[in-house]
């Protein structure tokens, strides 16, 4: 079962303790790793073009505040965000793929945040929103039963105000003009490009993609996304890619 499937069911229940998710290995032992293109990551054909300034290596993460999986991974997200390098940098990518439990309302309400510049200072607070004190939840948390009716993009405005001081009509207003809208079509393409169907999912400088499953774990993916950052940072000193050379019969060595 995709984590796509699983997050669409029950989600509440499915929300773990998230303190024994903390603990990765430093970038030593990962440097020691070789992990498997098409086994443990995949290529991404054609290569996209990535958002960051030049000479930097980008990092995506594709997520959903409403997806218990994201939510469990984001404090591995944000370690690795403060270990990268000054050579490249985290952006986020937003799911609508999951109507069904209100992915496209959080897609436009992130999408709203990165335009006004307050993403980053309401993010980790968006999910415990959802996921802790219920202000945003999807789920009731009883009876794991969809709320009727979802969280709105008003409910959304509400949080950002609180949260981040932006006026609630400044907020609307945005969430429902040209730029938003633009931006959410963006993403969606690049969900498509990127082949996207699970959430979390990492995109390195949009030529690899690392899912839960093909990395092991949360855990693993972020080493490997680690490991393909310093690959691509090798990669753009010597101007050519750098070749993995993984062990036969081998995820990894």
């Amino acid at each position: 079962m995709s984590v796509k499937a699983v997050c669409t069911s029950s989600p509440l229940r499915r929300y773990l303790a998230l303190a024994g998710l903390l603990t990765w290995l430093l970038a030593p032992a990962i440097q020691a790793q070789t992990w498997k293109e098409g086994e443990n990551y995949f290529l991404i054909t054609p290569a996209q073009h990535t958002s960051v300034g030049p000479g930097k290596v980008e990092v995506t993460e594709a997520f959903s505040y409403a997806c218990p999986f994201c939510a469990q991974f984001n404090p591995l997200v944000q370690q690795l965000k403060r270990s990268l390098p000054p050579s490249a940098e985290l952006v986020y990518l937003p799911a609508s793929f999951n109507s069904a439990e209100d992915w496209p309302m959080f897609q436009r309400a992130a999408c709203t945040a990165q335009l006004l510049g307050v993403l980053d200072k309401a993010h980790d607070a968006m999910f415990d929103a959802v996921w802790k004190t219920g202000e945003l939840a999807v789920a009731d948390p009883e009876t794991h039963r969809l709320r009727n009716p979802l969280p709105s993009i008003e409910d959304a405005a509400r949080f950002y105000n609180r949260l981040a001081g932006v006026p609630v009509e400044k907020f609307l207003d945005t969430a429902k003009g040209f730029a938003v809208d633009a931006k959410m079509r963006v993403d969606d393409g690049l969900m498509a490009a990127y082949q996207v169907d699970s959430t979390p999912t990492m995109i390195v400088n949009g030529k690899y993609r690392i899912t839960v499953q093909a990395a092991g774990g949360m855990k693993e993916m972020i080493e490997v996304t680690q490991w393909l950052v310093s690959r691509e940072i090798q990669a753009g000193k010597s101007g050519a890619a750098p070749a993995a050379k993984p062990k036969a019969g081998s995820g990894k060595s």
